[in-house]
C-alpha cells in the first residue's frame, strides 16, 4: 500500500479531477484498504482540520479583506500608488506592481489580489494598447508579493502545521516583499520603454506629484497602510493572537466601512460574506483532504525516508536549500499552495532542522517559492486566472512572464542564500 494511494492521486490529477477530490481519492484507498486502520479513521481524520484554531484566521482574514475593499480601502491604495508612479513610463503596470504590495496588508491571498487587478487595471492597460500576455504577465507575477507581505494565508498554514511563531512569519515577509516589488517595478520600466518606443501605447494621464497630492494621498491610504503594522505590533505585545487579528480587522474594517468613509453598504457587506463562504469553503475542502493525505504519508514512513534519503546526498545547509528550493518550485507547479504545503511541510521541515536552517528562513522559502510555481504552465492558478479574464494563452503569458519570472528567481536567491533577508526584523521585534 506504500506507494498505490500516490498513484490514484497522480491518476486523478492526469484526468483533471479537482485536487482536493484527487487527494481524498488517494487518502480514501489507503484507510480503506490499510488492515491496521478501521475505514471510519478516514472520516476523523478529514473532520479533524476543523478542530485547529490558527486556521480559523483564514475566513476572518479573507472576510476582513473582503469588507475593506467593500469600504473604499481599494480605491484610496489605487490613488496613491497612481500618484506615485503613474507618470513614469509604464506608469499602470507599475501601479500593478504596487498596489499588489499595498494589497498585501489586507488580502492575504493571492488569487483574489490577481482577480481583482486583473478587472481594476488589466482592462484599463489594454485599451491604451499594451499587449495582453504583457499585462496579464504584470498582474500574475505582481500578486506573488500579496500573500509574502503580512498577513499571508501560506504563513498561517505554515505556523499551524510546524508550531511556529506567526508572528514572526508575518515579520519575515516585510523585507523579501519589498525587495521583489523593487524588482519587478524594474523589470516593468525596462519592458514599458521596450514597448512604448515601438508605439501604440498611450501614456496614462495620472495626477501630477506633489508634495501637497502625495501627503493627500497617503492620509486617504493610511489605514491599508497601517495594517501590517498594526497586526505585527498586536502580536508581538500580546494584545491579540494571529486568528484574533483577523477578527480585529473585520472590526476595524466594519467601523470604517459605516462610520468614517460610509461607503459600506448592507447589500455589500452580504456580498462579502457570500465571498468569504466560497473561499473558505473551497480552501478548506482542500486542507481536509490534505490532512488524511498526509497521514498517509507519515503512517508509511515516506517523509522520514525522503528526509534521510536527502540528508544522505549531503549535510551542506546550502546544498539542502537548493535541494529543497527546486522541489518546491516544481511542485508549484503542479499543485496549489495549500495541498503542496500539507504534503511537502511535513518532509522538508524535519530536514530544515535537522541542518540548523532556521523554521521561519525556511517558512519563507517554502511560501515565496510554491506562490511562483503559481504563474507557471502546466497547472500554475494565478495563470490560468489571469488569462481567463484578460483572454490571452498560456504560451503566450509564458513569454511575456519569462522576464518576470527570471526576477522572481534572482529575489528567490537573494532570500534563500542570506537569511538576513527573512530573520532581520523578526530578530529584533520578537
Amino acid at each position: 500500500m506504500d506507494l498505490i494511494p500516490f498513484a490514484v492521486f497522480l491518476g486523478a490529477m492526469a484526468c483533471g479531477v479537482p485536487v482536493a477530490l484527487a487527494l481524498g481519492a488517494g487518502a480514501a484507498v489507503f484507510f480503506l484498504g490499510s488492515d491496521g486502520l478501521p475505514a471510519e479513521a478516514f472520516v476523523q481524520k478529514v473532520q479533524s482540520s476543523f478542530g485547529s484554531f490558527p486556521l480559523l484566521a483564514i475566513p476572518l482574514f479573507v472576510l476582513a479583506a473582503s469588507i475593506l475593499n467593500a469600504a473604499g480601502v481599494t480605491q484610496r491604495l489605487f490613488a496613491l500608488a497612481e500618484i506615485l508612479v503613474g507618470r513614469s513610463t509604464g506608469g499602470l503596470g507599475k501601479i500593478n506592481v504596487l498596489m499588489a504590495t499595498l494589497m498585501g496588508g489586507i488580502s492575504a491571498s493571492a488569487s483574489a489580489d490577481a482577480a481583482m487587478q486583473a478587472k481594476l487595471i488589466g482592462v484599463p492597460m489594454i485599451e491604451r494598447g499594451y499587449p495582453r500576455p504583457f499585462v496579464a504577465a504584470i498582474i500574475a507575477c505582481s500578486a506573488v508579493i500579496t500573500p509574502i507581505i503580512p498577513p499571508g494565508i501560506g504563513f498561517i498554514l505554515y505556523g499551524a502545521m510546524t508550531e511556529t511563531s506567526i508572528g514572526r512569519l508575518f515579520t519575515a515577509g516585510i523585507l523579501p516583499g519589498l525587495l521583489l516589488c523593487l524588482a519587478l517595478i524594474v523589470i516593468v520600466h525596462v519592458e514599458a520603454t521596450r514597448l512604448e518606443r515601438s508605439g501604440g501605447v498611450a501614456p496614462l494621464r495620472a495626477p501630477r506629484r506633489t508634495p501637497g497630492a502625495v501627503l493627500r494621498a497617503l492620509r486617504r491610504a493610511s489605514l491599508a497602510l497601517l495594517m501590517p503594522l498594526f497586526i505585527i505590533v498586536g502580536i508581538r505585545f500580546g494584545l491579540f493572537t494571529a486568528t484574533e487579528a483577523g477578527a480585529v480587522m473585520v472590526v476595524i474594517g466594519l467601523a470604517f466601512g459605516f462610520l468614517i468613509y460610509r461607503e459600506l453598504s448592507w447589500p455589500a457587506l452580504a456580498r462579502s460574506i457570500g465571498e468569504t463562504v466560497e473561499a473558505t469553503a473551497s480552501l478548506m475542502l482542500i486542507v481536509c483532504f490534505s490532512t488524511a493525505f498526509a497521514f498517509y504519508l507519515t503512517w508509511e514512513g515516506i517523509p522520514q525516508a525522503t528526509a534521510r534519503f536527502i540528508v544522505a546526498q549531503s549535510t551542506d545547509p546550502i546544498v539542502i536549500i537548493i535541494l529543497i528550493n527546486v522541489a518546491l518550485l516544481v511542485a508549484g507547479m503542479f499543485l496549489d499552495m495549500v495541498s503542496a504545503m500539507i504534503i511537502l511541510v511535513p518532509i522538508i521541515h524535519p530536514i530544515a532542522l535537522r541542518v540548523g536552517i532556521d523554521p521561519v528562513h525556511m517558512g519563507l522559502m517554502v511560501v515565496l517559492n510554491l506562490t511562483m510555481g503559481a504563474v507557471t504552465p502546466p497547472v500554475g492558478t494565478l495563470m490560468y486566472l489571469v488569462n481567463g479574464v484578460l483572454g490571452t494563452s498560456v504560451v503566450a503569458f509564458t513569454r511575456a512572464a519569462a522576464p518576470f519570472f527570471l526576477g522572481m528567481l534572482v529575489v528567490l536567491a537573494l532570500v534563500a542564500f542570506v537569511p538576513a533577508l527573512s530573520l532581520l526584523l523578526p530578530n529584533v521585534l520578537f
